[in-house]
């Protein structure tokens, strides 16, 4: 029973973590000027309205049927304007950051009610559930901050690249593909120390 309430509060975790982190993108560009994720409606909670078939219901549970020991996904991408937004200069970075920056501070508030979470409450499910939520999200935040495109790190990337380096945007662009399913299977996997050591910070415990 505990298992398949393990599953569920992952597959749930997920869905909303990554709707936070899109609906995040879209109330940053919103906040510059973009009105386009709010006259489309993206800018709400109702999981209904970010769902993309593939990558929030299909992709998770397929992880699920083949006993992945990670659970991922993902939300249909919140359109904006770049062309809106009163900072030119900084205001898709403003906008690609928002996103990781909202996993980042559910990691920090789930992960610090875990550090102090009172003894009584110790042997229940709960410290489980609350780690379940620090550790997607730290994932989340580290795998979106990577300059690949279509992650959001890219546009951190092209942001402050300097004019000369013409030839490392095309790059990125013309084999975004083939670079991210590199990171996605040898890359990736390796920053699992690095999402331990965040989480020990957070919580006080390892996992």
């Amino acid at each position: 029973m505990e298992s398949a309430l393990t599953v569920i509060f992952w597959i749930v975790t997920l869905l909303y973590s990554v709707v936070i982190h899109e609906v995040s993108h879209g109330a940053a560009a919103y906040s510059l000027g973009d009105p386009t994720a709010k006259n489309l409606g993206r800018l709400t909670l109702n999981p209904l309205k970010h769902l993309d078939m593939f990558g929030s219901v299909l992709l998770p549970l397929l992880l699920v049927v083949l006993r992945s020991p990670f659970i991922f996904g993902y939300a249909k991408p919140v359109p904006y304007n770049p062309l809106n937004l009163r900072d030119r200069k900084y205001g898709a970075a403003k906008v690609a950051i928002a996103g990781p920056a909202s996993n980042i501070a559910l990691a920090i508030l789930f992960g610090l009610t875990l550090r102090f979470l009172p003894d009584v409450f110790s042997t229940s499910l709960i410290p489980e559930l609350l780690s379940i939520v620090v550790i997607l999200n730290l994932f989340l935040a580290v795998f979106n901050l990577f300059p690949i495109p279509p992650l959001d790190g890219h546009w951190l990337l092209l942001t402050f690249l300097p004019a000369g380096f013409t030839a490392v945007r095309t790059f990125l662009y013309k084999y975004s593909f083939v670079i991210l399913l590199m990171f996605l299977f040898f890359i990736f996997p390796l920053l699992t120390p690095f999402i331990r050591v965040l989480f020990k910070l957070l919580t006080g415990i390892g996992f």
